[in-house]
């Protein structure tokens, strides 16, 4: 076993364990944050598979942005043990059923599978931040300005739109 398969299997451990404390979790701002550290994990994935831009886009969307709307819709909620309506006894039973269910259906996907067949992608340049940026600034200038019109607007319209009207 190759220092990259051991890697790799310290990563996914890691990725399960932390997700499984998302779901477990009994505080929602614990949750959020286990979330957090499982995006870094899989941003780690993304490095092993040779694509840097992958894993640092991967980490400023999904762990700065949407884990910052995440934890303050979170706090905005406001949730509590005793307003949070309690689930009926059969609900959590059907819960656990069809997650045994799920669980069992990808231990018989996973049963034909080889780990040793593992190939490490080859050292290319395809992934990195260079050739993306290139590509993206010289042949795709015109969209990527569109897009960035589109998000300037959409947030001056959502200022608005939260701005309160003074009486």
């Amino acid at each position: 076993m190759g220092i990259s398969q051991i890697i790799f299997y310290l990563l996914a451990s890691f990725t399960i364990f932390t997700a499984l404390f998302v779901v477990f979790s009994k505080n929602p701002i614990y949750s959020v944050l286990w979330l957090i550290l499982c995006f870094f994990s899989v941003a780690g994935h993304f490095v092993m598979l040779n694509a840097q831009f992958l894993a640092v886009v991967h980490i400023i969307v999904y762990s700065g942005a949407i884990m910052v709307l995440f934890l303050f819709t979170v706090m905005l909620l406001n949730l509590n043990k005793e307003t949070e309506p309690h689930k009926p006894l059969l609900l959590k039973f059907a819960a656990v059923i069809s997650g045994g269910v799920l669980f069992l259906i990808i231990l018989a996907a996973m049963k034909t599978t080889i780990p040793s067949n593992y190939i490490a992608p080859k050292a290319s340049e395809i992934g990195y931040v260079k050739q993306i940026g290139m590509k993206l600034y010289r042949e795709y200038t015109l969209p990527f300005e569109v897009a960035s019109i589109l998000f300037l607007s959409a947030m001056i319209g959502s200022v608005v739109l939260a701005k309160k009207e003074r009486a």
